[in-house]
């Protein structure tokens, strides 16, 4: 792999009073730069933790991170300040990742001053100001508090902070799941135009499969902590491998209420991601298991060209 971002088998456990849950198990992944990588699964998958895990938001439990091709696995507090300049996120939440005490243009300057950018107080309005404009917010807002704007703007707030640095990678934390549908459209068409503009790389965290689509370059599909499916965005829409990403892609809202559309329905009880047994963690939701599935677990194997699945039965899935 060779890439902006590489991520070599990495895990993130907690420690529970009923054991060890393995939020994150063996994950590998790279980010070609100016790309964007997207992270889907259902609630509870392990997708925000792993974009978290990937800055040191949360501390990896075990595995290699390499940015630029240096090894981050482990920073130093020093480097780690220093990385932080070049790798943000823009969290889920607008308004709970917004310090309410602080305006507008406190929050936006808020990395400015603390990695002190602007050499006195005009240069620091001035900087302020330009990504205010950046992301489209109007001018006469730089002194409301968050609390006085729509969801829209908080998230235009939360873009222009993670811009603040002039960073090359940002993780984009399901950035659009709180806000209406046609909010949702302006702010990921925003996304869209600065990565070109700044050649920005993303890893675009998000359940919404049809948000997914027109963003993401590659995808990886993950379900219980582990990643089941890995290719570019057109082969995962179009020729879908595993069963779990055929029932995910299954659900979508189809526009046209005239064409039939099969929908697959998962049955069967959630596998624990606390000391999860050997096997597939998939096997017990899945109509193709085997005795096999649920002993060995699946590795990640390339059925297709570029096309990696993680799956024992994988022909047998996709005979039709």
């Amino acid at each position: 792999m060779s890439g902006l971002l590489e991520v070599k088998n990495l895990k993130k456990y907690y420690e529970t009073n009923r054991g060890t849950l393995h939020a994150v198990d063996d994950v590998s992944f790279s980010v070609e730069k100016g790309e964007t990588l997207g992270v889907v699964g259902e609630s509870g998958c392990g997708k925000s933790t792993l974009g978290q895990a990937v800055i040191h938001l949360r501390k990896p439990t075990d595995g290699k991170i390499f940015f630029q091709g240096e090894d981050i696995s482990a920073p130093s507090s020093k480097r780690l300040h220093e990385l932080r300049r070049h790798m943000q996120i823009i969290f889920q939440d607008p308004f709970s990742s917004l310090n309410p005490r602080m305006t507008v243009k406190q929050i936006i300057g808020e990395p400015l001053r603390i990695y002190k950018v602007s050499k006195d107080k005009a240069e620091l309005e001035g900087r302020v100001a330009k990504l205010m404009e950046t992301v489209g917010l109007a001018s006469r807002f730089a002194n409301t508090y968050p609390h006085e704007l729509d969801g829209g703007r908080r998230q235009r707030i939360g873009i222009a902070r993670a811009l603040a640095l002039n960073p090359s990678f940002i993780v984009c934390d399901e950035p659009v799941s709180a806000l209406d549908v046609s909010i949702q459209a302006q702010v990921l068409n925003l996304m869209q135009d600065l990565q070109e503009m700044l050649n920005l790389t993303y890893i675009f965290i998000t359940h919404d499969l049809s948000v997914v689509k027109h963003i993401s370059d590659h995808i990886i599909v993950m379900y219980l902590g582990v990643v089941v499916e890995r290719c570019s965005s057109k082969e995962l829409f179009d020729a879908p491998l595993h069963p779990y990403t055929k029932a995910l892609l299954s659900a979508i809202p189809h526009s046209d209420i005239d064409v039939p559309k099969e929908r697959i329905l998962l049955k069967g009880e959630l596998s624990s991601p606390i000391e999860p047994p050997p096997g597939c963690r998939f096997a017990k939701r899945c109509i193709y298991a085997t005795e096999k599935c649920s002993q060995d677990s699946p590795e990640m194997e390339e059925a297709r060209p570029g096309h990696m699945a993680a799956c024992h039965n994988i022909r047998l899935v996709n005979d039709k």
